[in-house]
């Protein structure tokens, strides 16, 4: 199981969490990976800095509405195969 959690504090909310959350959730959903993929929300991750902060596994990212299908197709499913 990949876990992915995403900030969902006031700053990254800001930013686009939501948006970002709903991509996640519609990507897992149309590759068919939810025995696969956990995903989570947490409040501030303190690396809000760049963009939404996102961690797969320990890994953080910053990511933005508009890299995250590209971020998923790069760093969630070659963990899925």
């Amino acid at each position: 199981m990949v876990k992915v959690t995403i900030c969902i504090g006031s700053s990254c909310h800001l930013k686009g969490s939501r948006l970002i959350v709903e991509t996640l959730q519609r990507l897992v959903a149309a590759n068919d990976l939810k025995d696969k993929v956990d995903l989570a929300g947490q409040f501030c991750m303190g690396n809000c800095q760049n963009g939404v902060c996102v961690t797969v596994g320990e890994t953080p990212y910053s990511l933005t509405p508009e890299n995250t299908a590209a971020f998923f197709a790069e760093h969630v499913l070659p963990l899925v195969g």
